[in-house]
């Protein structure tokens, strides 16, 4: 598989911006509220559960928080993201566990930067036990899609043409496909769009620096930014995304994906041929049986 993201820069540029926080640039992250809403709709509890890069505390707090999960095991790719916090070391994009050891697998907007998400998904599965659950979150198709259209339309008019800025993100049809590759039952993904709003350009592109969010490509441009194409990104930005106040929007949809280790006490689909009655008999007899 070619590789499309350079993870160490990626990594590199996630520890600068542990190095240097900002308030407020961690919008996203605090999105695991949604992971708590999720985990609180599971009827059942787990003995032993893993957080995989996830970079903060915050999945950690939540699963805590939830008196469902006996025994928390954080892995991050970097132990300055651990800080004083006990935790595994492993590479990006390694499951760092026995085949069905766990019950229970999170991952919280970091799968966006791998390269093999089809193989970390893999080794998720083989590390639940059966009827282990993954619950993750990625940044989807359409995130940022305001600043990629904004940087190809300044750099095709200033330059002649434009090189890859934006990483490019899976689809929310694409993530149940994923799921199923890997051999999880019970697939379920779907989308929830955060949309913020900025004064500026160089107010987004500072919140992309503290979240350690810029490009990572590894055929991203070499050439420096200059001064007048952000201008040129900026008026552009601003007259196609912004609104009445003059404020721009940023788009940040996060796919959401669920999906289970397989056990024979899971529910399974109606055999085709199996129903009591007819889809011809119900819609010819709205009104009885």
């Amino acid at each position: 598989m070619q590789p499309i993201v350079d993870t160490s820069l990626w990594l590199a540029h996630k520890r600068r911006a542990l190095a240097r926080p900002t308030a407020g640039a961690d919008f996203l992250m605090r999105r695991a509220e949604e992971l708590a809403e999720r985990l609180g709709a599971v009827e059942r509890k787990f003995d032993r559960a893993a957080v995989l890069f996830c970079q903060t505390r915050a999945a950690v707090d939540v699963l805590a928080a939830s008196g469902k999960v006996t025994d928390i095991i954080r892995v991050e790719a970097d132990a300055m993201f651990l800080g004083d916090a006990a935790g595994l070391v492993a590479p990006l994009e390694t499951v760092p566990f026995e085949p069905e050891s766990l019950d229970l697998a999170v991952s919280l907007l970091s799968l966006q930067a791998m390269n093999d998400i089809p193989g970390m998904l893999v080794q998720i599965r083989r590390a639940l036990k059966p009827d282990g659950l993954f619950l993750g979150a990625f940044a989807g198709a359409g995130t940022l899609s305001e600043l990629r259209e904004s940087l190809l339309a300044a750099e095709t008019e200033l330059y002649g043409g434009a090189s890859p800025r934006v990483i490019p993100f899976t689809d929310v049809r694409d993530a149940g496909a994923l799921l199923q590759r890997a051999g999880m039952a019970l697939p379920v993904a779907d989308v929830e769009t955060v949309t913020v709003r900025y004064d500026s350009l160089f107010g987004l592109m500072a919140d992309l620096r503290a979240m350690g969010e810029t490009s990572a490509l590894i055929d991203r441009s070499r050439r420096p930014g200059t001064r007048r194409l952000f201008a040129r990104v900026a008026e552009i930005y601003a007259e196609r995304f912004s609104d009445a106040d003059g404020r721009i929007r940023a788009s940040f949809p996060i796919v959401w994906m669920s999906g289970w280790a397989p056990d024979a006490s899971q529910q399974k689909p109606l055999k085709p041929g199996s129903a009591k009655i007819s889809l011809k008999t119900i819609l010819e007899n709205p009104g009885g049986r």
